[in-house]
């Protein structure tokens, strides 16, 4: 029944609450399901109770995160549960919300319910682990995504660089694009790429479409400019900034977001990263370019790296690899994936996975 329950989670899309899901059995059967769709509506276990309404009583509910016993955007979910006769609680995950003052389990038991928990805890946890950093942290859960050749280049000895992977790949992304709240890029991708961001060979919400650009270098023209009306754009850059580049953005429709620097003039990572988790920005992708990606590894800040090999070859003057940084000084202080897993994407491989950084610097 847990497994139902985190089969259901999986179906809604809360950010920047978390993915939570419900069922409602009497034995082993299931009289009603529910998950969180989105931020502001009805947790899971509202949802499932009321599609089973009276069928609730004496029946036990299975969840994959304790119920909550706090006033949000929608009343505490306990007491929802205890008007409903429901005789059993079955609960996945026990709040990690430091935030969060009062255990919606106690309640349930002083309620005379019956409280089971942590079944099915680790599977539980790894559905909202983007989220339990978001709310422990207060940074956005990060994806890098990087795209090379056999032999680590992004683009020939001219800088073309469309495209080193294929179609299957691009689709793939798209598809990780669909799964977060943002996207975001260095301004030197947009100045040679000039992209999109965002979803169309795959089914899903645009995401929200960032750029870290110090000097406001992205020009009013861009595309990411003059569809900002349409798909939400923010750019990340300095308070140093020139004013009148902002007012040319903000009337495309841009919004413009100034944050901490570092000594050298650019856009403090950590900072920005910050910033946007107080907008809400729970799960981020970030899709290059090298600089950008540096910085990311070299603030250890990713969480899962995503990377696409394309079986092609563009030789020792082609531009730089993916990842611009000083790098480890041993393959032992190397930040890797450490569970990846490989799969064939068209003719690309991909391997993806959490990644770990040694503790030698």
């Amino acid at each position: 029944m847990m497994g139902r329950a985190l089969a259901e989670a999986r179906l809604g899309r809360p950010s920047p609450n978390p993915n939570v899901g419900a069922v409602v059995a009497r034995d082993d059967q299931v009289i009603a399901v529910g998950h969180h769709e989105r931020a502001g509506m009805d947790h899971a276990e509202v949802v499932a109770l009321r599609e089973a309404g009276d069928a609730a009583r004496g029946a036990t509910l299975y969840v994959t995160l304790e119920p909550c016993n706090h006033h949000g955007r929608t009343p505490p979910c306990v007491d929802v549960i205890i008007r409903s006769g429901i005789k059993r609680v079955v609960v996945g995950l026990r709040d990690p919300n430091p935030h969060v003052q009062g255990g919606g389990v106690e309640v349930l038991q002083a309620a005379g319910i019956e409280v089971e928990s942590g079944v099915r805890a680790a599977d539980a946890k790894l559905l909202i682990e983007p989220w339990i950093k978001y709310v422990t942290v207060g940074l956005p859960y990060i994806k890098l995504k990087i795209a090379v050749s056999l032999d680590g280049r992004i683009a020939t000895r001219t800088g073309a660089s469309k495209w080193v992977t294929g179609m299957e790949a691009r689709a793939k992304v798209h598809e990780l694009r669909a799964q977060c709240d943002a996207v975001m890029v260095g301004v030197g991708t947009v100045v040679a790429d000039d992209p999109q961001l965002t979803v169309r060979d795959a089914q899903g919400a645009n995401p929200i479409r960032i750029t870290l650009d110090s000097k406001l270098r992205m020009a009013p023209t861009a595309v990411l400019a003059t569809t900002a009306h349409e798909v939400p754009t923010w750019v990340l850059t300095t308070p140093e900034a020139p004013e009148a580049l902002e007012r040319a953005l903000s009337a495309q429709g841009v919004e413009v977001i100034r944050v901490a620097r570092t000594s050298e003039g650019r856009v403090d990572v950590s900072s920005a990263f910050r910033a946007l988790a107080q907008r809400g920005i729970v799960k981020l992708l970030i899709e290059g370019g090298a600089e950008l990606a540096g910085s990311v590894l070299a603030s250890r800040l990713a969480d899962e790296l995503h990377v696409f090999i394309g079986p092609l070859l563009l030789g020792p003057r082609g531009r730089p690899g993916a990842v611009d940084w000083a790098g480890p000084s041993t393959p032992a202080e190397a930040p890797r994936i450490i569970d990846p897993k490989w799969e064939l994407c068209g003719r690309d491989a991909y391997v993806h996975g959490v990644v770990s950084y040694p503790n030698a610097r």
